[in-house]
């Protein structure tokens, strides 16, 4: 039987593995009781609108990769198409969270926008071989339920 990597990497199209991120991430939420609104449209810089407390936030799927054997990766950024070539833009004001499928791991993240690095952003899964513990971004700390806790809460 295939492991989940393996599935995602018999996914020859970036638009297929993206497609089932989002059916992933979307899977997350609902099972925890969160309504989510798809646009109906695939032009828009989000992904999923989640309701949580009364209040909706814009989701970017992203589907991580492997960066080295201690951190998993994903894009901050998205191509857009121009009539003379490529742009890449971020998602600031587009979108407030990026929910993140990590296939290597079996996670799910939600890194706030305001939050990620430019770019690139990678998550450390495991610890750096150095003990580095200041300025690194720890996976752990935007798993879904845990930043999901802190949406809930009262402002």
């Amino acid at each position: 039987m295939l492991d989940r990597t393996t599935r995602y990497d018999h996914l020859e199209e970036p638009q297929k593995r993206g497609q089932a991120t989002e059916a992933i991430i979307q899977a997350a939420f609902v099972v925890r009781d969160i309504p989510v609104l798809v646009p109906t449209y695939d032009n828009e810089p989000y992904d999923l609108v989640v309701e949580i407390g009364g209040q909706f936030h814009r989701i970017q799927c992203k589907t991580a990769y492997r960066k080295s054997e201690r951190t998993v990766a994903f894009e901050t950024i998205r191509p857009s198409q121009r009539r003379d070539g490529y742009d890449r833009n971020g998602y600031d004001g587009r979108a407030e969270y990026f929910a993140v499928y990590d296939p290597v791991n079996d996670n799910r993240y939600l890194v706030p926008v305001s939050e990620a690095a430019s770019g690139k952003m990678e998550l450390y899964v495991r610890e750096p071989k150095n003990g580095q513990r200041v300025g690194i971004d720890r996976a752990e700390t935007h798993l879904l339920d845990e930043r999901l806790e802190d949406l809930c809460r009262p402002s």
